[in-house]
């Protein structure tokens, strides 16, 4: 099957890959044009050209997919299939419609859940206990499309998004492979996604991670671990902004009445501090203060002593 790629960030290298090694033919790769980074501004090309270039495939940047000139560039691959993974644009009607097998996407969530931008970091932060891929025809909407095929994974209390994000890679890519010789020979019986059940997982911001103590502690340690490694959730101390990597939520023995002030540090012991929450007990095992390395709470503290009576802002 002559299959046209489009992706763009880390996420949708593997797929890319996993397809080469089962031998279908990539005509070409479609990615986001580089973009500037660092002071220097250098133009960095996306990991999905880096990882075509190293395969020795076509490669093609348009500012805007829906251009005549990118359809018409499209046109000329007379290709199957397109498959896209996390690509960064929209796709028209008219590309949807162009190859023979349509476009299938492969989506980080059990659609409809978690429609949108970041359906992996959303599902840990809402405290969901599993997520998983769906493999979608696409339409004109957003994650709108028939289901193909579906794979569920389990979420453990130590996962992170970035952990969540190799786990989703790997079995994306291999629901992938499975997925498209059940489509070429018509095995599939696409499902419609029922859109009263959907839920959309917008774009993440770096204000999202300011973590409000007056909140439970288990609500706070999904939100560390969905922002964790971007944009991560964090507090302030003296003034810095102080990220929290790692934490767990303890259970809060003191009485109604004998609890402290959300923000509180209770306790501080060889490796860890303890932090009054709205609800339960927040114990922070690794932070990094603003200007300073990411580091363990035992670390941390061989050249620092807590102020007494120290509250993080809420």
């Amino acid at each position: 099957m002559k299959i046209v790629y489009m992706g763009t960030p880390d996420f949708a290298v593997k797929p890319l890959e996993a397809l080469l090694q089962s031998g279908h033919e990539i005509v070409a790769v479609v990615t986001q044009p580089d973009k500037p980074k660092g002071r220097s501004s250098e133009l960095i090309p996306p990991p999905v050209k880096q990882c075509a270039l190293a395969h020795g495939i076509e490669v093609f940047q348009p500012v805007k997919i829906k251009s005549e000139e990118a359809v018409a560039k499209l046109r000329t691959w007379e290709a199957d299939l397109f498959v896209v993974a996390a690509f960064g644009q929209l796709l028209s009607k008219e590309i949807l419609d162009m190859p023979r097998f349509g476009c299938i996407n492969i989506h980080a969530s059990l659609l409809p859940k978690y429609r949108g931008a970041a359906p992996i970091q959303w599902a840990i932060i809402n405290g969901e206990q599993e997520t998983g891929v769906t493999i979608m025809q696409m339409d004109v909407g957003l994650d709108t499309g028939d289901i193909l095929s579906q794979r569920t994974v389990p979420i453990s209390p130590q996962d992170t998004g970035e952990s969540m994000f190799d786990k989703l890679c790997e079995v994306g890519s291999s629901l992938l492979v499975e997925t498209i010789p059940k489509l070429e020979k018509g095995q599939i019986v696409p499902r419609r996604q029922e859109g009263e059940k959907s839920s959309y997982a917008g774009m993440l911001t770096k204000e999202l991670g300011n973590i409000d103590f007056a909140k439970s502690a288990d609500t706070i340690d999904c939100l560390i671990r969905g922002l964790n490694s971007w944009p991560s959730a964090y507090t302030f101390y003296q003034g810095k902004r102080m990220k929290i990597w790692r934490a767990e939520p303890i259970a809060d023995e003191a009485a109604p009445g004998e609890k402290k002030v959300p923000g509180t540090l209770l306790h501080i012991g060889k490796e860890y501090i303890d932090v009054q929450t709205g609800s339960g007990i927040l114990r922070m095992y690794e932070i990094q203060l603003e200007g300073k390395k990411r580091m363990t709470l035992k670390d941390f503290m061989l050249g620092h002593t807590w102020p007494a009576h120290t509250v993080f802002p809420s």
